[in-house]
């Protein structure tokens, strides 16, 4: 019988229980010390009476405790709602509104109080991971369609969903995971995108199904580049996985080369569009690693399409392909009727298959707009725009709606126009993004029609918008530009005219 995400994980204590599963800072954890907190922790959580398969929300930063709560929340038989340290008081209150979760674990403390949830703190929870007591028997754990974890992405009207993925939609990921990518077993990961993003799921379990190694790059390093400098070369990395963003960081620092990191043999993008330079310059920097491009929104579990990017595939394409589907999972191109379109023309992506999320927790209505039923199969909608070419290879040709990736993050931009409109200062605002040469997301741009004010300048005013905003939304949702009209162009139904301002920009 096919073993379990935990019973792979668990497995590793048992035979081997000093292998390092986790690194942060220097500082290290084994398989022992992982089985043993979320056992801990299951039983303690087992222990308070929750509603039984509602969510947790799971509070905290990069770092071996939030892996450890995972687990243990999945062991308890719930499933977990990961919240980075990043996020605004805001978004943590929403998502608590919308999840109507049975418990908190604040990992790190809390921007504010929740209300009506009982929280397990940062010092009980660090008691209760000492604590060695056996965790709940298997039969209890999250196991088949039952929700392994939820992550929240932007929502249209300023309200995130959150996205159901299952224990088996995420088993369907890993064997993915272990069988197309030529990863041997035991390899230590890059841990990178923060565990509220999914791409974070494409280094967690690979690394711990497998008897692998995460090492954590904690934001505070990111952010300082002489930092994250010089800590890369001293990590040890086998597999990389990042947004193509991260790596274009990287490339800035002509040290970042094969002869420099001679372990490191795989580079795993997803999250945003790879562009053909930022692939062309890694191949040139590390010519015999492996590079994957892969694709999926969340709401296929990480990613459901890879290609290998090799000499011939850049000669070939200008644009780089976003891969074949797995095995097990069928891509559709279609018209607006659901009918497939011919090879080489343009359509809405359809994804079905075994990694297809149920739906959005708690919003029915969203699930029954994004989830149809296509040839008899569950499906997912995913707004991308692309098309097959004559050899299969799936091809991306950017949004069909106004949903929109800036440096991997997915921003709704309705949700942008929302916060500003929260703004004291602001009477009208819309936000357009505005595309580089690599048909990506450069930046995004505000365009607002203030209330009257006292101040001298725009600068100053634009400065104080922000001071605003920063509390309502996430720093990657922050317009880089703000531009001042005394009112905004209009449709002829009345509405805001965006499309009108996003050919502005991109003129």
């Amino acid at each position: 019988m096919k073993k379990s995400i935990i019973e792979k994980i668990d497995g590793y204590a048992t035979v081997e229980p000093d292998r390092i599963a986790y690194e942060c800072s220097g500082m290290v954890n084994t398989y022992q010390d992982l089985k043993e907190y979320s056992d801990a922790l299951a039983a303690h959580i087992t222990s308070m009476g929750l509603t039984k398969k509602t969510p947790i929300i799971v509070y905290g930063g990069q770092t071996f405790e939030m892996a450890a709560a995972f687990l243990g929340v999945v062991k308890s038989g719930h499933a977990y709602i990961p919240v980075d340290t990043n996020s605004p008081g805001e978004r943590l209150t929403i998502i608590n509104q919308i999840a109507q979760p049975a418990a908190c674990i604040a990992v790190e403390e809390l921007p504010l109080t929740l209300s009506e949830v009982p929280v397990i703190m940062p010092t009980e929870l660090k008691t209760i991971f000492k604590n060695h007591v056996a965790g709940p028997t298997k039969e209890n754990w999250v196991t088949g369609d039952e929700t392994f974890y939820i992550i929240f992405t932007s929502g249209t009207t300023g309200v995130p969903k959150g996205v159901q993925i299952s224990h088996d939609n995420l088993a369907s990921f890993l064997d993915w995971m272990a069988d197309d990518f030529g990863i041997d077993d035991g390899q230590n990961f890059l841990s990178q995108p923060p565990y509220s993003f999914d791409l974070s799921v494409m280094d967690l379990y690979p690394a711990l199904t497998r008897g692998g190694k995460l090492v954590a790059l904690p934001k505070e390093v990111t952010d300082n580049f002489k930092e994250l400098f010089a800590v890369l070369p001293t990590l040890g990395l086998n597999t990389w996985v990042s947004t193509p963003s991260f790596m274009d960081i990287c490339l800035l620092e002509p040290n970042f080369k094969e002869e420099n990191y001679p372990q490191l043999t795989h580079f795993m993008f997803c999250g945003e569009e790879l562009t053909h330079k930022t692939a062309a310059t890694l191949k040139k920097r590390f010519p015999s690693a492996r590079l994957f491009n892969t694709y999926g929104p969340t709401e296929t579990t990480v990613a459901v399409s890879q290609v290998e990017i090799t000499e011939q595939v850049l000669a070939d394409y200008e644009r780089l392909p976003i891969g074949i589907a797995k095995e097990d999972t069928v891509i559709h191109i279609v018209d607006e009727d659901l009918q497939d379109v011919p090879t080489g023309q343009d359509g809405e992506i359809i994804i079905s298959g075994p990694s297809v999320s149920k739906g959005y927790l708690n919003n029915p209505e969203k699930t029954q707009q994004a989830f149809v039923v296509l040839n008899g199969q569950h499906a997912y909608r995913t707004g991308d725009l692309g098309q097959l070419d004559d050899v299969g290879q799936l091809l991306y040709k950017g949004r069909i709606d106004f949903q929109i990736k800036l440096h991997g993050f997915r921003i709704e931009l309705e949700e942008v126009d929302h916060h500003l409109d929260q703004v004291s200062l602001i009477a009208q605002a819309t936000t357009v993004p505005k595309y580089g040469p690599d048909h990506k997301v450069s930046q995004l741009i505000a365009y607002v029609a203030a209330k009257d004010n006292d101040f001298k300048s725009n600068f100053e005013l634009t400065k104080a918008i922000k001071e605003e905003l920063k509390d309502l939304m996430m720093p990657y949702m922050m317009p880089q530009r703000f531009v001042y009209l005394d009112s905004l162009p209009l449709t002829p139904n009345g509405k805001v005219d965006r499309k009108c301002l996003i050919k502005e920009v991109n003129g």
